[in-house]
Formats: C-alpha cells, structure tokens, sequence
C-alpha cells in the first residue's frame, strides 16, 4: 500500500504548504497570470486563497498541477 504513495508527489504535502511554495517561487502577479482566478489577482492572500481553493475543486486541481510541474525547480 505504501507503494501508491511513493509514486505521488502530492503525498504529505498540504494544500496551504503548496500554496506557500508556489507563492514563494512565483508572487501572486506570476501565479494570477499562469492560473487566471481571482483570490490571485484581486487583494490576494493565503488565507482568501486557500479558502477559495479548498471549496473550487477544479481551481485546485489547478494548482496541483502547476504544483507538480514547478516541484523540480523547488528543490
């Protein structure tokens, strides 16, 4: 079983902490201009963010997969 999760990069990690890495990497200007919804370009936070992203399933599956195409560059 844990087989499965090695092959996941998205194992462990949080939705805030990827929100946190991608916000760091990028700024919210980058990050609203690569995913174009609104908790990034209007009066963006973490908090309205995650907010916004933990409700809008296909919002975060956006982040997600900026997330897993950005994570070789993060290390």
């Amino acid at each position: 079983m844990e087989a499965n999760h090695s092959n996941n990069p998205l194992h462990g990690i949080t939705l805030q902490k990827m929100l946190e890495q991608l916000v760091d990497f990028y700024g919210f200007d980058a990050l609203g201009e690569l995913i174009k919804i609104k908790c990034f370009n209007d009066n963006p936070s973490i908090k309205s963010s995650l907010t916004f992203l933990r409700k809008t399933d296909w919002a975060r599956k956006k982040v997600e997969q900026l997330y897993i195409r950005t994570l070789p560059k993060l290390t």
